[in-house]
């Protein structure tokens, strides 16, 4: 079993999520409780989300003022607790929770390859209008959930074990942890170059150094000295992203592309200066033919009319 506590601002978007699903035909309505009508599902969409709006509508300077909860039975657990039974344990769980006493809708899903519930009210108080204490809800409901387990003898999921990153002295199961660690940086798109992903490892205190035509990884201590004994790197099945063959060939091939290109730029001593001296030479010719018509301005000579004499 599982109980989810959703953290939704707004309650109006969490009931035309369920409303939507309902008319899609994936989820259906399952219960409610605390409500001036008789049975709101008689009405329409709006009906239901109007007696919890009006409650809100009441304390407008209250935030994340919707209560939004998932219930969700394993296959196995539903073979024990039919329809009846989870109506009457959410029930519990709301009496639980301090929520007894307000309006809420319930929703049965099918969506999934399971059956789930979504569980929707109000925290504020329908009779004092005041917001309804949140403090340590995730615990009381963790306190339910073991309740409804031990009530119902409900079979309990191991947990998976969780991956441990961090190296020391005493670490076991060195080996496996550090192809973990590799693992989960080679699915980081940020690491693009050899340096961040060097920078990552050194961050959980791990280095890949070289050694003879090959690498070790050592696992470093406080003072940055080698804590445990070295691992050949030839000894991991997930090695890391940027020391694999294949990424040593892929980085090989990428260096001697660029020396192609380098290869292929034309040297500037190579370049045939022939032309250049042609244009040097008749820009030399250009600019001393302009300093010679600044010196030496051409004479305007001004014509003079002939007057002629009169005749008598």
């Amino acid at each position: 079993m599982v109980i989810v506590m959703h953290k939704s601002a707004y309650t109006e978007n969490v009931m035309m999520y369920n409303e939507k699903k309902v008319n899609e035909g994936v989820a259906t309505f399952f219960h409610f409780k605390n409500t001036k009508s008789a049975n709101p599902f008689n009405y329409d969409e709006k009906h239901r989300v109007k007696i919890l709006l009006d409650i809100e509508d009441e304390n407008p300077r209250a935030w994340h003022k919707c209560f939004h909860v998932s219930f969700n039975p394993s296959n196995e657990d539903y073979k024990i607790m039919n329809d009846g039974t989870i109506k009457q344990e959410i029930d519990n769980m709301m009496e639980h929770m301090g929520y007894g006493h307000q309006p809420y809708f319930v929703y049965r899903h099918e969506d999934l390859e399971r059956v789930h519930f979504h569980v929707v009210s109000t925290r504020i108080d329908c009779i004092t209008h005041q917001k309804i204490k949140d403090n340590f809800e995730r615990l009381k409901m963790q306190r339910f959930l073991h309740q409804l387990e031990e009530k119902y003898n409900l079979p309990l999921k191991e947990k998976p074990q969780e991956i441990n990153f961090r190296f020391s002295v005493r670490s076991r199961n060195i080996k496996e942890n550090l192809e973990n660690l590799f693992k989960h940086l080679n699915e980081k798109d940020e690491l693009t170059t050899k340096d961040l992903y060097d920078q990552a490892l050194l961050s959980f205190k791990v280095e890949v150094q070289k050694s003879g035509r090959g690498h070790i990884v050592v696992v470093l201590g406080d003072d940055g000295k080698p804590a445990r004994y070295p691992i050949r790197l030839s000894k991991f099945k997930n090695k890391p992203k940027f020391y694999s063959k294949e990424n040593r060939l892929a980085e090989q091939k990428t260096v001697e592309k660029q020396q192609l290109q380098q290869q292929k730029k034309p040297d500037i001593s190579e370049v045939d200066l022939r032309s250049v001296g042609v244009v040097a030479r008749d820009l030399n010719r250009l600019v001393e033919r302009s300093k010679w018509h600044k010196e030496n301005p051409k004479t305007k000579y001004k014509t003079r009319k002939k007057k002629r004499g009169k005749r008598f």
